[in-house]
């Protein structure tokens, strides 16, 4: 698991927001926790900042945050933010785009579709959509069993066309 940790980041469904630490606070700290040293947080801190566009914000405390957006999409893009601290090459995002609104799920999309060339990134989420824009292979589960894993296209050539019922 040592070896594992500096290369993965995690995005839980859940907060892993610290209320009282500011925006740029958390992208230090989560560095820190990931081994990088203070010299290379800072640049680090500077581009993740810059496009998530949380620079406006980067001396906000969380607490102060959550209002800002509808369904709280500045702390989301914040956490999605911190899973990409340090360089992560594989990053496991349980459902980034859950509950913000529009402007924020396109914003967080785009991050991924910035950051997913030379990484592995490992997403789950309700939208179809979703799955087919930032995925190279998607897998459909259901009742906890796979169903059925491919490439989008793949997928799409399995749905049965609705006109032939």
């Amino acid at each position: 698991m040592a070896a594992i940790r500096p290369h993965l980041g995690v995005c839980p469904q859940y907060s892993v927001l610290f209320d009282m630490l500011t925006v740029d606070e958390h992208v230090w700290f989560y560095g820190w926790l990931k081994g990088l040293s203070a010299a290379a947080v800072g640049p680090e801190q500077d581009r993740l900042m810059q496009d998530v566009g949380l620079v406006p914000k980067r001396h906000a405390q969380t607490r102060h945050l959550s209002g800002e957006e509808p369904l709280g999409g500045i702390q989301w893009k914040l956490s999605v933010a911190i899973a990409f601290v340090g360089g992560s090459q594989v990053v496991i995002l349980d459902e980034p785009t859950a509950g913000v609104d529009p402007a924020s799920c396109r914003g967080i999309r785009e991050l991924l579709l910035k950051y997913h060339d030379d990484r592995t990134l490992i997403l789950s989420t309700h939208h179809l959509d979703e799955a087919e824009l930032l995925g190279d292979r998607v897998a459909v589960v259901a009742g906890g069993r796979l169903c059925c894993c491919g490439s989008p296209l793949f997928l799409w050539c399995l749905t049965p066309d609705p006109r032939l019922s």
